[in-house]
């Protein structure tokens, strides 16, 4: 390992926070920088006891990728019912070139949920930025994943940021990188509720600045019957990934849920457009989570995810609303999924 001497410019998504975890790691060819940013255990817990303490119960999606969720999330991504990952693949695979003009090549190019998955290698192949900075909350994929893209693009210079990007921080990153471009893959921006889809939004318009583009999966609004499916696996590993949310609390927190006593539930609400997933209590039963006692009774649930399914329209009203111009949009042939290319607007 050598240590980075280089001064980094600090860019700001949101308010920014104090960068008191900075560290330089370098792998085998010495191109991945590693920036620690992870949220404390601290961070994790007042979440949890806020979230368990609320009526209805909810627990935040972040805290899903833990090294064994991030593994199961992957797996889903697999799954014959799963149709997001294989649909924005098809769509990135058959409209590169044209994603590629428009986003620009040569740019730094910040992933928000990094991944070493099909879709950044196509995008990253098509743009060839001259920075790749994925951020993720989950560390140890966080650095599998970057290593591995090391390897795949011999000359990329790779940034990786351990961070909780669904909240305001700050990217230390070199000086005199240029322009910029950002990639929110997979439709998680649907795991916002829509007021803070804008003000999500709008810290991401901070971020890049004028005339910077943003690519950002959308999952559109389609029949429950394609749609619950697909959180609700036949195989049973959207469940599995459900529940090792609690599995974590349990090593983490030192709580004490019983996974046989809750089952996982998706469905999708048609009124809100969104597909819910619950962790359902199977009897009464009382959980310690750090001491304090939550108090469960039979059939109740802890909300633990939202995805939102948008209208082309629908997102487009928001985008604009937090500073965005609609470029371009792409779609794949049945209208499941659909990319879109945000410019922020000139000031």
């Amino acid at each position: 390992m050598r240590l980075d001497t280089r001064t980094p410019d600090t860019l700001t998504l949101g308010t920014g926070v104090p960068l008191e975890r900075l560290s330089s790691e370098y792998g085998t060819e010495g191109r991945v920088r590693f920036i620690d940013l992870q949220p404390r255990p601290d961070d994790l817990r007042a979440e949890v006891l806020q979230g368990l303490g609320q009526s209805p119960k909810r627990l935040a999606p972040k805290w899903f990728y833990d090294q064994t969720g991030s593994r199961l999330f992957d797996a889903i991504t697999q799954l014959p019912e799963y149709y997001p990952t294989r649909t924005e693949i098809g769509i990135l695979r058959r409209d590169g070139e044209a994603i590629a003009e428009h986003l620009g090549r040569g740019k730094v190019l910040i992933e928000l949920g990094s991944g070493s998955s099909l879709k950044i290698q196509i995008l990253l192949a098509a743009l060839r930025p001259r920075l790749y900075v994925p951020i993720d909350i989950s560390r140890d994929h966080l650095i599998a994943s970057a290593q591995a893209l090391a390897r795949r693009f011999p000359g990329l210079e790779i940034q990786a940021v351990c961070a909780d990007y669904s909240k305001p921080l700050a990217l230390p990153l070199e000086t005199d990188w240029g322009e910029r471009a950002a990639f929110f893959p997979g439709s998680s921006i649907g795991n916002f509720d829509p007021p803070e889809v804008r003000a999500f939004l709008q810290r991401v318009a901070r971020l890049l600045g004028p005339g910077g583009a943003l690519l950002i999966g959308v999952d559109l609004i389609k029949d429950r019957t394609i749609l619950e499916p697909a959180y609700d696996d036949a195989q049973g590993v959207t469940a599995a990934f459900n529940l090792n949310l609690l599995a974590r609390l349990n090593r983490e927190l030192g709580a004490d849920f019983d996974l046989e006593r809750f089952r996982h539930h998706a469905l999708f609400n048609a009124e809100a457009s969104r597909i819910e997933m619950h962790l359902v209590s199977t009897c009464t039963q009382q959980v310690q989570v750090t001491g304090e006692v939550f108090d469960f009774t039979e059939g109740e649930g802890i909300h633990t995810e939202s995805s939102y399914k948008y209208s082309i329209q629908g997102f487009q009203r928001l985008a604009r609303s937090a500073g965005f111009v609609c470029e371009r949009v792409w779609t794949d042939e049945q209208g499941w999924f659909s990319v879109h290319c945000l410019r922020v607007e000139e000031a």
